[in-house]
């Protein structure tokens, strides 16, 4: 609320000095309230972008998990491109990027991998993400250089505070220790700390190898556990209140949210929004803004993208 204030106050200055420059034709006063009024457009577009993430949980961190799908090495490679997609991004913010799980593929790519990006409405941003994406190029790794459709899962979920109470009874886990694998890169765990945590009513499973710290490693697990159960929480009250957003009812395997297409043009389009970029290095670079914010309108408006047509 003080931003809004400030800004009214911001702009009724340079309204006031506007006024006065055109009753005295002071050219001086004309420059000085242009030069305060500039920027003021960018400064309420940032206010209006604000506005939009105004649910509960969008202030807070978000833990993105990557699965590539069927397709082997195609699918595991686009995972691994997207990965870097989301890195780049949160890194552009000045976001903490943290790499919590990785699991490598056998010739290229992941197979999956969790995110930590921490950052004010890291998760208000990035929940727009949460779907299936698909990759249309020429295979890198087809010697007959044919065009490939691949595509990969990214689910996200808030991090919730710790003062938020998810009980978990320890009865209900299987914790198992092991050795930290994959290609390497700075910081990578080479002792037995490495941690995979199975929660036996949910089935969800969560692992970390950040740490060199078995007990770190847990502590980091049970956290993206207790957020993955809180989304749980947070989905089965929506359906109980019939209230599912229209943006969500694409979320499934098979039924992507977004096409990026490498060839035979270049373009990104998400199917929810209609929203579209031609220049898809950029996208795949980490400029997502305009993405986000065509889905963050849209779930204030309602007026989603008839049909989601695959037309890309």
């Amino acid at each position: 609320m003080n931003q809004f204030k400030s800004l009214e106050t911001a702009y009724q200055d340079a309204l006031t000095l506007f006024e006065l420059a055109q009753e005295e034709k002071d050219e001086s006063a004309y420059a000085e309230a242009s030069a305060l009024i500039t920027p003021l457009a960018s400064l309420f577009e940032k206010a209006e972008f604000r506005k939009m993430l105004s649910d509960e949980q969008d202030v807070n961190n978000a833990i993105l998990t990557i699965n590539a799908g069927a397709g082997g090495t195609e699918s595991q490679d686009w995972a691994q491109i997207l990965l870097r997609m989301y890195q780049r991004w949160g890194q552009d913010k000045g976001f903490k990027v943290e790499l919590m799980d990785a699991q490598v593929g056998e010739e290229a790519g992941i197979k999956s991998a969790t995110l930590t990006i921490s950052g004010p409405f890291a998760f208000g941003q990035l929940k727009s993400e949460a779907g299936v994406h698909r990759l249309v190029r020429i295979s890198p790794f087809d010697s007959n250089a044919r065009r490939h459709t691949s595509f990969t899962s990214v689910y996200v979920t808030p991090e919730i505070d710790d003062n938020f109470e998810v009980i978990i009874n320890p009865a209900d886990l299987r914790v198992d220790v092991f050795r930290a694998g994959g290609k390497g890169g700075q910081g990578v765990n080479t002792t037995d700390s490495a941690v995979r945590i199975t929660h036996y009513p949910s089935g969800l499973v969560v692992a970390c190898q950040q740490e060199r710290s078995q007990i770190k490693n847990k502590a980091l697990a049970m956290k993206v556990l207790r957020s993955r159960l809180y989304e749980r929480h947070l989905d089965e009250e929506h359906k109980k209140q019939q209230v599912i957003e229209e943006g969500k009812k694409d979320i499934a395997w098979g039924s992507q949210i977004r096409s990026y297409v490498l060839h035979p043009y270049k373009m990104v389009k998400d199917h929810r929004t209609g929203y579209t970029m031609p220049v898809a290095d950029k996208v795949l670079d980490g400029e997502l803004d305009g993405f986000i914010k065509a889905y963050l309108t849209c779930r204030i408006t309602g007026e989603w993208a008839r049909g989601g047509s695959d037309d890309v």
